[in-house]
């Protein structure tokens, strides 16, 4: 059995953030060989669309036995469960967005799939959580680590830590 270490950034500006977070990683735990390591929760505007709803964002590291392919379906299937809707084609607010931002150190293009995320480098609502949890690991096509890509980040959007004791009814 091929253990594969995956980063999963997780996103949610609908509804009850705090639990729509919690609810994906308990059902992302079930898939899991290990316990996660877990981000901090980061707080953002969102990019790409117009909305007055903030996201929730954060990013997990899981190790499981599941392949890219199978693992997608199985995150795809938590999304539909905990209420996401896609809408077409272009970002909108959601419950739940589940992304693999790096499968081991693969390098995946696919219809289905693309990983590393293609646009995890230019975001800093990615960077920020991931350089907390994996500073040195190297992007497998950029061939930087993520302390670097982050330094390098012309996004300034802001990243604010978000304490969830400080926000009891999210």
């Amino acid at each position: 059995m091929q253990l594969n270490t995956v980063f999963i950034l997780l996103g949610t500006n609908l509804g009850n953030r705090e639990a729509n977070l919690r609810d994906a990683i308990t059902k992302i735990t079930e898939l899991c060989i290990h316990k996660p390591i877990k981000s901090s929760v980061y707080e953002t505007l969102p990019i790409g669309f117009d909305s007055d709803l903030k996201f929730l964002n954060q990013v997990i590291s899981i190790v499981t036995s599941l392949d890219p392919f199978e693992l997608l379906e199985k995150l795809l299937e938590i999304e539909l469960l905990l209420g996401r809707e896609r809408q077409g084609k272009g970002y909108s607010s959601r419950t739940i967005d589940l992304d693999i931002v790096y499968f081991n150190s693969d390098i995946i293009q696919s219809e289905t799939l693309t990983v590393p995320h293609p646009r995890l480098h230019l975001r800093r609502f990615t960077m920020v959580p991931m350089v907390e949890i994996a500073p040195d690991f190297i992007h497998p096509v950029l061939g930087l680590s993520q302390t670097r890509i982050l330094s390098q980040l012309e996004d300034k959007n802001e990243v604010r830590n978000y304490d969830i004791t400080d926000h009891p009814k999210d």
